[in-house]
């Protein structure tokens, strides 16, 4: 029987430009879990400009607020879900550090302060996430439609996330520098 190989996260996996699913084109995935009963990432660059009543069906529920808020589409599953992701480790004890630098959190305390009129500046709200299955992610990394890159606190908090897709390529070097030049729809070129 073969083993399963050591878990990839933490890490980004960077969708292949073939990937045609409108819910991973051209995104970057923080991966937090990976064993073998599966796999856990969240989106890291699908910003989306609401209000904080969108929150308020999320679980843990919080309360209603009327000002815009910056919310992050973490993945289709579970969009009712609300998860933080700071840049330092929560004071709660409920918070799971995922890098240096960077913690998932679901406090209902922290989500307060995030919240906040004057939220932490390292923080995000993101909802939903990403899943795979036993054996999903490895059948998707063979295909290829991910390409794994390491993991960096700063690129969860980047300020230009339409860009974090070619920046991470970029950075990878060689060959995923020519793929982080392909346009964003092959067929107008």
């Amino acid at each position: 029987m073969e083993s399963m190989p050591s878990s990839l996260a933490p890490a980004l996996l960077l969708s292949m430009p073939q990937l045609v699913d409108p819910n991973f084109h051209r995104t970057v995935v923080l991966l937090c879990k990976h064993s073998e009963e599966g796999a856990f990432g969240l989106i890291v660059n699908r910003p989306l400009v609401t209000t904080g009543r969108v929150v308020v069906n999320a679980d843990p529920p919080v309360d209603s607020s009327e000002r815009e808020l910056q919310v992050w589409l973490a993945g289709p599953v579970e969009p009712q879900r609300t998860w933080i992701l700071v840049g330092d480790e929560p004071d709660e004890s409920d918070g799971m550090r995922i890098v240096d630098g960077l913690s998932l959190s679901t406090s209902p305390v922290l989500l307060g302060r995030v919240l906040a009129p004057t939220p932490p500046p390292r923080a995000r709200l993101l909802v939903g996430y990403s899943g795979w299955g036993p054996g999903q992610l490895e059948a998707e990394l063979a295909e290829p439609a991910w390409i794994v890159a390491p993991a960096e606190s700063s690129d969860v908090f980047a300020e230009d996330p339409d860009e974090l897709w070619r920046r991470v390529l970029h950075r990878k070097g060689g060959k995923f520098t020519l793929i982080a030049t392909m346009p964003y729809d092959p067929t107008l070129n």
